[in-house]
């Protein structure tokens, strides 16, 4: 674990160097925080209490989700782009000769970017849209402690959906197209465009059941206090059972795809 540990410390001081790329993401997510802000504003001002949420705890789902845009990885900017490129110039059999395990040496390094992110990009814009609009945070410190573990398992559903759409370039060879559909589906079903609990029918059931929620919508309603007590363990159990199955998954693809490498190139 020791190794994982040293490509989790590698990754955030990897992105620790971006200096210039992290301020202008942080700018662009407190631009959008704002511009969605207000649209939330308009649109709960005709329909109060649309989804369940109050005008606050509305507003209060845009700057978090904002601040949780890029740490985890919901419209891209991770690792997939740079595992299906070394995929597809067959610098993977590089990767396979390593002593360590594909998916956690990705795994570790996905979740050391994520982290910096969450510091970075995360806590700022949260922090500007308190001073503009009446957000409901909570005071209990516990209440954050569990958003924070919300949030891990989150970033680790996130890993594993990416993981399996990355793996696709052993098949595809250029897993471009299918990154982007993937992103576009994140965006969607995680509730970045509008809160879930706001879809209706049958349609807001299969939003709430899907992967996707267990990033975004889960982590928010666990912070709004929607999920406490024992609501907040079902959270974990389903979020935690989603990693579960998808980083399986992940494991058996990623099985099938090494048993026979063809590496690009020569």
């Amino acid at each position: 674990m020791r190794l994982y540990g040293v490509v989790w410390a590698g990754a955030f001081r990897r992105y620790a160097t971006y200096r210039t790329a992290t301020v202008a993401g942080l700018f662009t997510n407190t631009a959008f925080g704002f511009i969605i802000a207000y649209t939330y504003v308009a649109l709960w001002q005709l329909r109060p209490h649309l989804g369940g949420y109050g005008l606050p705890q509305a507003v209060t789902f845009v700057w978090v989700s904002q601040g949780l845009l890029a740490a985890s990885g919901i419209m891209g900017g991770g690792f997939e782009s740079e595992l299906t490129e070394r995929i597809r110039t067959g610098d993977i059999a590089v990767d396979l000769y390593r002593p360590a395990d594909l998916q956690l040496w990705w795994l570790a390094q996905d979740l050391g970017r994520s982290c910096f992110q969450l510091l970075a990009r995360g806590a700022i814009p949260l922090l500007v849209g308190s001073f503009f609009f009446d957000l409901a945070l909570p005071r209990d410190p516990l209440v954050w402690a569990a958003f924070l573990v919300a949030v891990l398992l989150g970033f680790v559903v996130s890993f594993a959906i990416r993981f399996i759409v990355a793996l696709g370039a052993f098949w595809l060879l250029d897993g471009t197209g299918v990154t982007q559909i993937a992103g576009l589906a994140a965006t969607f079903w995680s509730g970045m465009l509008l809160p879930l609990n706001v879809f209706p029918g049958v349609l807001g059931d299969l939003a709430r059941a899907l992967p996707w929620s267990a990033i975004l919508q889960l982590p928010t309603d666990v912070l709004l206090g929607t999920h406490g007590g024992w609501g907040t363990a079902g959270v974990y159990a389903f979020q935690a059972g989603w990693a579960l199955a998808l980083l399986g998954l992940g494991r058996l693809l990623q099985s099938m795809a090494t048993r026979r490498v063809v590496v690009q190139g020569g």
